[in-house]
């Protein structure tokens, strides 16, 4: 099943989208994530509905570094012994469509990253990772927006990858039982139309099971948290020369199976 959020009648709406029609439904977040029966109270075509991140603000976003075998070889860098978590606010999300927004004067080195963003469905605490899958919800398309000098700078991740606009969802909320194995899924990036990462899930050094029992040894994961499970090779600070967006970029992530996110970027 595919879920949308779609504004609808000025209010954001549930709605499972079927061929191109949302099937516009009464339930709230917490009865979508617990599987109730979606009943449909309107219908109305894809096309020209403004869809909205399908989760608008989760408990947590739990963030994955250097998870992904040729992002480590793109930066001659060892793979990390266990994952590296690190979180973006949840005053990041951004909807599909909606524009990354930044200002110049805070940062002028603002990176993408395509990600396969899993969210929970049944509250994990110490699961083991034979079971850690029953406790996904679905997934969904992820853009891990960096503002590279801060994230640098820093020396610590927080604040560069939380600005507002820089964690764009969607477009649709893809449930588990779609998507049998994570693993197996074609994730690319594109810079105005220019494919930049272009890899696969495959190439996860920890998958998505283990980063769920992983967390969950540490702290309860609720459902409706959102797990950002890392970016493959191809973004723009490790290119050469660098690649970074600027004012009027367009980027789409694209993950088989789920869709294409696309955002336009804007300084202000």
């Amino acid at each position: 099943m595919k879920w949308v959020r779609v504004e609808h009648e000025g209010m954001p709406a549930f709605g499972v989208l079927e061929d191109e029609t949302i099937h516009i439904t009464s339930l709230t977040w917490s009865e979508v994530l617990t599987g109730r029966q979606a009943d449909s109270v309107a219908e109305r075509p894809l096309a020209g509905a403004r869809l909205l991140a399908p989760v608008g603000r989760p408990g947590k976003i739990v963030a994955i570094g250097l998870n992904y075998w040729d992002h480590c070889r793109e930066q001659n860098k060892q793979p990390p012994e266990r994952p590296l978590i690190f979180t973006k606010f949840t005053t990041a999300i951004n909807n599909p469509g909606d524009p990354i927004r930044w200002s110049p004067a805070l940062t002028q080195k603002v990176d993408f990253e395509a990600e396969l963003a899993v969210v929970i469905g049944k509250e994990a605490r110490r699961v083991n990772e034979s079971e850690a899958l029953d406790h996904v919800f679905g997934y969904t398309v992820g853009n891990d927006v960096t503002a590279r000098d801060l994230q640098y700078g820093d020396k610590q991740w927080v604040r560069g990858k939380s600005l507002d606009t820089f964690c764009p969802l969607g477009p649709v909320l893809v449930t588990a039982d779609e998507i049998p194995d994570p693993q197996q899924l074609a994730i690319r990036s594109e810079l105005n139309g220019t494919v930049m990462q272009n890899s696969t899930t495959a190439e996860m050094i920890f998958n998505v099971a283990h980063l769920i029992a992983f967390c969950s040894q540490a702290f309860t994961l609720e459902p409706g948290d959102v797990i950002m499970t890392g970016t493959p090779d191809g973004v723009g600070v490790f290119r050469d020369p660098p690649v970074f967006m600027q004012d009027g970029d367009v980027i789409t992530v694209e993950i088989a199976g789920i869709g294409r996110l696309t955002n336009r970027c804007v300084t202000e």
